[in-house]
């Protein structure tokens, strides 16, 4: 409509609000990648002027989102002032969530881990939820220094996803206490804070992503092996979910070699999880004279013990069976290898399944094995949390 004397709603293309907001962004994530810069290495960056650059970095300092943290030594000239994000903008955490824990990490703006904790929770206690999330977030962040107020999100990954219809979590019967549909707002409520709710293995594959092996790789999957084989799909550098969550979950995916199960409902049931998971791991193990408590512990000590290259040839050939059908579908750039059965077997199980991949499928996609410290779930929940947090904190307009 043309004419009429009504304002605008917010800033449009051209005024000098909306360039200022998008000059300050531009600024900000300069200094998020980049760490202190001077206004002049700003200027030059982003194409501003020397005073433009200069309103700039004291508008961002007046509204806390930078802070000096000294000058430049060394060169010619007088020394320049130096500044850097300012670390205390905001917080986040993230929660790694299986039946057996929640390891909980408190991150700054910049993604710096500034306190952890790790709660054991045995049994399967279908009451209690709520108040376990909120005490393993209190400790990790006291030994951050911080209270909880101070977080602006979290994001918690774990089995299963969120049904969008009914808002109650499938794929993950094991999962107990996390399967009434109003969680999610009791959680927010008692923590305080928005919270948002990933599958686990799509957050590892958020940080391969922006972190890992994926960077700058726009089609990928992640195939997670250990205690459940699970997979992520990202497509054009945006994760594919599915309607209602459940791309990923290839552990029911049916395959040559396992029995074909008749009521996947049942728990850690599916083809590619009876050929692949935890289970058919250790038993494989045990056939060649391998005991071993965990998957993890029997593929390590396969790597080394006599007859273990055998183990190591089988479990290569299950995990080249399910990738087969997953790339000859997605015919992805690239596949990573996470979770604790692939890096358990380290390069030389890698290697096993790209030779058997190379003959099961047509496609044949690089094969990479994660190298993330830690709990890749964690860091795609930070790194997830940050995302939107950032959105926030670093639109000035």
């Amino acid at each position: 409509m043309t004419g009429g004397s009504g304002n605008p709603a917010g800033p449009i293309a051209g005024t000098p609000r909306l360039l200022r907001a998008i000059n300050d962004r531009a600024a900000l994530h300069l200094l998020l990648e980049r760490g202190p810069l001077s206004r002049t290495q700003i200027g030059t960056l982003t194409g501003l002027s020397k005073p433009t650059a200069s309103q700039l970095l004291a508008r961002l300092e007046s509204a806390g989102l930078v802070v000096p943290v000294g000058t430049t030594e060394g060169g010619p000239g007088p020394n320049a002032r130096l500044y850097e994000l300012n670390r205390s903008a905001a917080f986040v955490a993230g929660l790694d969530v299986t039946p057996a824990r929640i390891r909980v990490a408190v991150a700054d703006i910049t993604g710096r881990v500034v306190g952890e904790h790790r709660l054991a929770t045995p049994g399967r206690q279908a009451a209690g939820t709520v108040d376990r999330v909120v005490a393993a977030v209190d400790q990790a962040v006291r030994q951050a220094g911080l209270e909880r107020r101070q977080l602006s999100q979290a994001v918690i990954g774990a089995p299963g996803a969120i049904d969008p219809l009914t808002g109650r979590l499938r794929y993950a019967p094991h999962l107990t206490g996390w399967h009434a549909p109003g969680l999610l707002a009791e959680l927010a409520e008692a923590l305080g804070m928005p919270v948002a709710f990933e599958n686990d293995v799509n957050l590892a594959a958020v940080a391969e992503q922006t972190l890992g092996e994926a960077r700058g790789c726009e089609d990928f999957v992640l195939l997670w092996a250990a205690e459940g084989i699970g997979a992520a799909i990202v497509i054009a550098g945006r994760l594919h979910r599915g309607f209602t969550g459940g791309a990923g979950e290839v552990g029911y995916m049916p395959l040559p070699g396992a029995p074909l199960i008749r009521n996947v409902r049942r728990e850690n049931s599916g083809g590619f999880q009876e050929l692949a998971g935890a289970p058919a791991v250790l038993a494989l193990a045990k056939q060649h004279g391998i005991g071993a408590r965990t998957a993890r512990e029997a593929v390590a000590r396969a790597a080394t013990a006599p007859g273990g290259d055998a183990v190591l040839a089988e479990l290569a050939h299950r995990l080249a069976t399910g990738l087969a059908a997953i790339v000859a579908v997605v015919d992805p750039e690239l596949v990573v290898l996470s979770g604790d059965v692939p890096r358990a077997g380290g390069e030389r199980l890698r290697a096993l399944v790209q030779e058997e991949l190379t003959g099961l499928a047509v496609p044949r996609p690089r094969l990479r094995l994660s190298a993330l410290e830690g709990s890749p779930v964690v860091h795609g929940a930070l790194q997830s949390a940050l995302a939107t947090v950032r959105e926030s904190v670093f639109t000035t307009s």
